[in-house]
């Protein structure tokens, strides 16, 4: 199995950092950035092959890689979205696609959470191809991919939806067993060709429609935080020293 992260995103929310660096490389602890978290606690579940999707500011990623891959004792292979700066992620995440065939540990670059979500993904049970980490204490809001349950299996994931109906919220992290592989890209390949703007969880959702069961995996009362703005990368940098 690998461990994947999508880390391509522009995070024009948090400029000037992001002016000339992908999001996932906006520090939180000190030099320590959101990618160097998520590969340490990669590295820590024995996830040391790796596949990083890049795409905006790539070079800065590039310059880095000798440097990552020392310090947290992975591999890398960068895999290069090109439409980084046009299209959403369900693209970005189908451009890794010939690796899903392998198994992956998917955690999106702009998250920061502890290693214990990791452990739970890979601890759970359930045997679905596709297993997401969802966050069920969690007060919700507007801006958030939340998630609805339907006999314990995903019904709904959208941030399109009240609040109050909501079973939890995806927190940016997904088992990917390779028995998904092509469907799930064919799922995404379908995505992004309707609406290039649309999410990777929309092509979750559009597994569902096709009769999937995609499982969930509560992660408990865990500090996680989205980094899509600077109010985000202050609650990143109060939690992360913690982790």
């Amino acid at each position: 199995m690998l461990g994947m992260v999508l880390a391509a995103g522009a995070g024009r929310r948090l400029r000037p950092y992001t002016d000339t660096l992908p999001k996932a490389l906006v520090p939180v602890d000190g030099e320590t950035t959101i990618l160097d978290i998520a590969l340490r606690n990669l590295a820590a579940v024995d996830l040391r092959e790796v596949v990083v999707i890049v795409g905006y500011q790539a070079q800065a990623v590039r310059e880095r890689q000798a440097d990552l891959e020392r310090r947290h004792g992975v591999k890398l292979t960068l895999v290069h979205n090109d439409k980084a700066e046009e299209w959403n992620n369900a693209y970005s995440l189908w451009c890794a696609r010939d690796y899903f065939s392998q198994g992956a540990l998917l955690v999106n670059g702009d998250t920061v959470h502890p290693v214990s979500v990791e452990r739970t993904l890979l601890a759970a049970e359930d045997t679905s191809d596709i297993l997401l980490a969802v966050d069920d204490v969690k007060s919700l809001a507007d801006e958030e991919m939340k998630v609805t349950l339907e006999d314990g299996r995903l019904k709904r994931i959208t941030k399109l939806m009240d609040p109050a109906d909501a079973y939890g919220e995806y927190i940016g992290a997904t088992l990917i067993r390779p028995g998904a592989a092509e469907r799930l890209a064919d799922a995404l390949k379908a995505t992004f060709e309707r609406d290039p703007q649309l999410y990777y969880e929309d092509g979750y959702q559009e597994m569902v429609e096709r009769g999937e069961k995609i499982a969930v995996a509560p992660i408990g009362k865990v500090e996680w935080v989205e980094v899509d703005n600077h109010d985000d990368l202050a609650k990143a940098r109060e939690i992360a020293c913690r982790y």
